[in-house]
């Protein structure tokens, strides 16, 4: 079983270009980045323009770490000083459902567990000290 910690980090539309310092400024390579325009199409929800370039995921290898990112889509508040998250990785969907569990307990759900097109179980939730995590599943290969 595997379970990691990744940083996060919440952009506002400015990611592309924090990635680029990063990668000067921290010697960072990138190992992963789409933009919400080369995610899989939903009907229901049709794309604004505005968000197609914005970076949906990305993921950096900087040195032996791993940090993660992405913009807010289009109209979503962004708050700066709370863009920093905890990114909860695991191979096991039990462990990530017995992790989101407790951490919402007396805290605030904002994204309930669920399967998403990229992990079998992924959500986001503020526990009762006001630290956001994402938890996330990785998908079997």
């Amino acid at each position: 079983m595997t379970l990691r910690l990744i940083p996060y980090l919440v952009m506002d539309g400015n990611a592309n270009e924090a990635i680029r310092f990063y990668e000067k400024a921290l010697e960072a390579t990138v190992m992963y980045r789409q933009s919400f325009g080369e995610m899989p199409a939903n009907p229901d929800f049709p794309l604004p323009e505005e968000a197609k370039e914005r970076v949906a995921h990305a993921m950096l290898k900087v040195g032996e770490t791993e940090l993660m990112l992405s913009d807010t889509f289009p109209g979503n508040p962004h708050q700066s000083g709370n863009q920093v998250t905890i990114c909860v990785s695991t191979d096991d969907v039990e462990q990530a459902r017995r992790i989101f569990a407790a951490l919402a307990q007396e805290g605030q759900v904002h994204m309930p567990l669920q399967e998403t097109f990229f992990s079998p179980a992924y959500g986001t939730v503020t526990d009762k000290f006001g630290v956001t995590f994402q938890v996330a599943a990785e998908k079997q290969r």
